[in-house]
C-alpha cells in the first residue's frame, strides 16, 4: 500500500517551509541575497542544511522565493494605494508616496529587490514584477487621461517611466537612516508632473 500523507504532516510541511522561507527574508532584510546561504538558513532555523534541501534544490530557487514572496507584499500595497479613494492623481500620489516609505523602512530589503546583483532565475522574477507594477499604474494613468486630470499621453510608456523612475531615484537615498520626508515629497511631485498633472 503506497503511502499516503496526512493532513497533519502536510500541515507541518507547509509549516516548516513558510519557516525557512521567514529566517531566508530576515537575512536578506539584513545584508541582501549576498546574505542568503542555505547554511545560514539552516543554522536560523536550527536544523540541518539537507532539511533545508528538502523544500528547495538550491539557493536560486529559495531566492527567487524570497524575492517573490516580499515583492508580493510590496505589489499589494501599492496596488491598495492605486485603488483607494480620490481621482488618478490623489491615487497616483497615494502610491507613490506608500512605495518609497516601504522602501525607506527596509532599506536593506528594498535594495535587494529593485537593483541587487542576483542570480538569473531571481532577475526573471524581477523582469516580471516590474510588468506587475507597470501595468497598475498603467491603469491609473490611463484613469487619468480619461478623467482629464493628466495630459494626452501613451499610458504604457508612462507607466513604466513612472515605475522606472521610482525604483531609480530612491537607489542613493536607500543608504539614508532615516526616512527621508523631502525626498519622497520631490519624488511625488516629479511623478505627478510627469503625468501632466496639475500640481
Amino acid at each position: 500500500m503506497a503511502y499516503r500523507e496526512t493532513d497533519l504532516v502536510r500541515q507541518r510541511k507547509v509549516a516548516q517551509k513558510s519557516g525557512l522561507l521567514h529566517t531566508a527574508e530576515a537575512l536578506v532584510r539584513e545584508g541582501g541575497f549576498a546574505a542568503l546561504t542555505i547554511q545560514a538558513v539552516a543554522e536560523g532555523a536550527g536544523i540541518g542544511v539537507g532539511t533545508v534541501y528538502r523544500y528547495f534544490s538550491g539557493k536560486d530557487e529559495l531566492a527567487t522565493e524570497v524575492f517573490k514572496r516580499a515583492t508580493s507584499r510590496e505589489v499589494s500595497a501599492v496596488r491598495e494605494a492605486l485603488n483607494g479613494g480620490g481621482g488618478p492623481a490623489a491615487c497616483l500620489a497615494t502610491a507613490v508616496e506608500v512605495f518609497a516609505v516601504r522602501a525607506f523602512a527596509a532599506p536593506k530589503l528594498a535594495w535587494a529587490l529593485i537593483a541587487e546583483p542576483v542570480d538569473p532565475a531571481v532577475d526573471i522574477a524581477r523582469l516580471q514584477y516590474r510588468k506587475t507594477y507597470t501595468a497598475l499604474f498603467e491603469t491609473v494613468v490611463q484613469n487619468g487621461i480619461v478623467s482629464g486630470e493628466f495630459a494626452p499621453q501613451s499610458a504604457a510608456l508612462s507607466a513604466a517611466a513612472l515605475v522606472g523612475a521610482m525604483a531609480e531615484s530612491l537607489l542613493g537615498p536607500l543608504d539614508s537612516p532615516v526616512c527621508d520626508a523631502d525626498t519622497i515629497a520631490a519624488l511625488r511631485l516629479f511623478c505627478l508632473r510627469a503625468v501632466g498633472a496639475r500640481c
